[in-house]
């Protein structure tokens, strides 16, 4: 007799108009056997150690009218994401009981998930495991791709990169900074300012909201204009970089790379 255990979820509330509340969510506490069904197959049960809080699953609470890479989550149902599992049971041929692994899984304690396609096997273990919700998982991956596979960056480029004390921003700008480029972030605010110039080695950084005309803002920092620019943001940061773009520069929108 397979053992049944408590499992405690998030669960989405209500769709969510504005900024997300509280009361949009909430926890729920349903049970869960840890044994995959009989007859279930291709299946993996899932202990879930980490979660990772995404800025892309706020636009998953929202009731999306048209069809979008990240289909809207379900009232009534946990929300999911990125995070880092143990195989606790597996009718699948790539995983087995104790195995680790990253990908995306429930905002629970415990996923039952057919066919997990999401999910990558964790063969380095002596890193701590949290680093695969980072450096090592989504935002690791798609800032490395981005730059070096689709930038084709070289040393002494320009490189400007909007958000970028985000979970992306803030790798690719390092990765930048390591090759050689001269490294431009903005960000939200002071702190995240001080952040990136202070902590993450960019040569510069300036908060947005305080720059009443972006073109002028980045005329400031590039004179000679931008090689390369990985862009988080669009609408008029997306405009005035536009106009100061360098021949033969790169634009990369992170929002591609999202597995």
């Amino acid at each position: 007799m397979a053992e049944e255990v408590s499992n405690k979820q998030v669960v989405l509330k209500n769709y969510v108009t504005g900024y997300p509340k509280e009361s949009d969510m909430q926890i729920m506490t349903s049970s869960i056997k840890l044994k995959i069904p009989e007859g279930t197959q291709n299946a993996v049960l899932l202990k879930n150690l980490y979660l990772s809080c995404d800025p892309y699953m706020r636009g998953r609470m929202t009731k999306l009218d048209t069809p979008s890479f990240a289909p809207s989550f379900q009232p009534g149902e946990p929300l999911s994401g990125y995070g880092v599992v143990k195989i606790l049971d597996s009718t699948h041929p790539n995983y087995k009981k104790g195995d680790l692994a990253w990908g995306f899984t429930g905002w629970e304690e415990y996923t039952l998930a057919v066919d997990p396609q999401a999910l990558i096997k964790i063969e380095q273990t002596d890193l701590p495991l949290s680093y695969y919700t980072g450096i090592l998982g989504m935002p690791g991956v798609t800032a490395y791709a981005g730059f070096y596979e689709l930038c084709s960056p070289k040393k002494g480029e320009y490189f400007y990169a909007s958000a970028a004390s985000g979970a992306v921003g803030q790798i690719v700008g390092q990765l930048a900074k390591l090759l050689g480029c001269y490294v431009v972030g903005s960000a939200g605010s002071k702190e995240k300012v001080d952040l990136l110039k202070n902590k993450f080695g960019f040569d510069e950084a300036f908060n947005y909201k305080e720059e009443p005309d972006f073109d002028a803002a980045l005329k400031r920092y590039f004179l000679e204009g931008i090689d390369i620019y990985f862009e988080n943001v669009g609408g008029k940061m997306l405009d005035a970089v536009l106009l100061n773009m360098r021949i033969r520069e790169r634009i990369i929108s992170h929002c591609h790379f999202l597995m």
